[in-house]
C-alpha cells in the first residue's frame, strides 16, 4: 500500500473533475480500486503501487482538461481511464474507415472495442445491451467498411415489425409507409457514413436493402453484410428463418436488447434463445454491452440503471467486478 499526492487547490477545478454526484471520481476508484481523498488543497491517492501510478496518471490528464476547458464529460473521464489501464487492447485506436464521416469512428469504450473485434473476427455476432451502447451504429459503420473495401457485395439491414406493442396494419399509408418507421433508425445511422446521393444510388441498384424481417423468407444472401436489429422481437422460428438465409461469404450481426421485449407474453425471444443454442458453435460470438458502454448523453446511464431491478443492478455489478 503507497501513497501519492496531487496538488489541486482550486475547488472550482475539483468540483468539475468529480463529475455530476461523483460520478468519475466513482469510475476511477472503481476501475483502479484505489481510494481517493481531498485535502489541505491536494488529491491523495491510496492503494496497490501500480494502481495509484496509474491513478495518477489519469487525474494527471482530467486535471489538464479540466484547466484547458473548464469542463469535463463522463465520456472523456472513461476514454482516458480505458487507455491508461489499456482496457482496450489492440483495438483502442482500431479506427472504422467508412465512406465519409464528421469525425472518426472508433470505440468509445472497451466493450465497444470488444464487439468491433468481434465483428471482424466471426462471421454471426450477437450484440445485448442497453439503448445507446452503439450496437446498431457500430455494425452498420463495419458494414459500410466491408462494402467500401470489396469484402462484401451487398449491406442488407432488417427489422422485426413489432415494437411496443404497435402493429403495422393500424399505421396509415401504403406498405412502404408502414414500414417506414421502422427502419428509419438504421437509415440515419447510414446517413452519417455514405452521401444521401450514394445511397440512392446504391439502393437503386439493390447494393443496399432495408426491409422488414417477414420479407427475408425463402431467400439466400450471399457476400454479403447482414444485420438484423431490436432482435429481441423475433420471435424464436422468425430467428431460425434469418440465420439460415446466410450464403457464402456472408457475416450477420444480431442486435437487441433483452430487458425491452415487445413481444406478446406467451412469446419467447429469439434473441435469447439463439444466444443460448448456438453458444458453441465455432464462429459464433456474443458480445455483452452494459450500462457503462452508453455513449449518448450522460443521463442515459443513470435512466437505464434506474429502470433496472435492485437485485438486477446488485447481480451486474459483481459480475463486472470478477472480469
Amino acid at each position: 500500500m503507497i501513497e501519492a499526492t496531487l496538488p489541486f487547490p482550486r475547488q472550482q477545478d475539483l468540483l468539475v473533475l468529480f463529475g455530476a454526484k461523483d460520478q468519475n471520481l466513482r469510475l476511477l476508484r472503481d476501475q483502479l480500486r484505489v481510494n481517493v481523498t481531498h485535502g489541505n488543497g491536494a488529491l491523495v491517492v491510496r492503494g496497490d503501487e501500480e494502481n495509484v501510478h496509474k491513478a495518477t496518471d489519469v487525474l494527471e490528464q482530467l486535471k489538464d482538461i479540466v484547466q484547458r476547458s473548464g469542463e469535463l464529460s463522463f465520456d472523456e473521464a472513461k476514454r482516458v481511464v480505458d487507455r491508461v489501464t489499456g482496457v482496450f487492447g489492440e483495438f483502442m485506436d482500431t479506427e472504422i474507415d467508412v465512406m465519409t464521416s464528421s469525425q472518426p469512428i472508433v470505440p468509445r469504450t472497451a466493450g465497444q472495442a470488444r464487439y468491433i473485434s468481434a465483428i471482424r473476427q466471426n462471421d454471426l455476432v450477437f450484440a445485448l445491451g442497453p439503448a445507446g451502447t452503439g450496437k446498431t451504429f457500430l455494425a452498420v459503420a463495419l458494414a459500410v467498411e466491408a462494402l467500401k473495401h470489396n469484402l462484401i457485395r451487398k449491406i442488407v439491414l432488417v427489422r422485426p415489425a413489432v415494437e411496443a406493442g404497435e402493429s403495422l396494419g393500424f399505421l396509415p399509408g401504403d406498405m412502404h409507409a408502414k414500414i417506414n418507421p421502422y427502419l428509419r433508425p438504421l437509415l440515419d445511422s447510414l446517413h452519417s457514413m455514405i452521401d444521401f446521393d450514394v445511397i440512392q444510388q446504391y439502393m437503386e441498384k439493390d447494393i443496399i436493402e432495408v426491409v422488414p424481417l417477414a420479407y427475408m423468407r425463402g431467400r439466400t444472401l450471399d457476400e454479403a453484410f447482414i444485420i438484423l436489429d431490436e432482435a429481441q422481437n423475433a420471435t424464436i422460428s422468425q430467428m431460425k428463418m434469418f440465420l439460415t438465409r446466410m450464403g457464402t461469404k456472408s457475416k450477420i450481426v444480431v442486435s437487441g436488447d433483452g430487458t425491452q421485449v415487445d413481444l406478446p407474453p406467451n412469446v419467447k425471444s429469439g434473441l435469447l434463445d439463439a444466444t443460448r443454442r448456438l453458444a458453441k458453435i465455432n464462429g459464433v460470438e456474443t458480445v455483452k454491452l452494459s450500462a457503462s458502454d452508453i455513449v449518448r448523453h450522460r443521463l442515459v446511464q443513470e435512466i437505464v440503471d434506474a429502470y433496472e431491478p435492485a437485485d438486477q443492478r446488485n447481480g451486474k455489478v459483481s459480475k463486472n467486478s470478477k472480469k
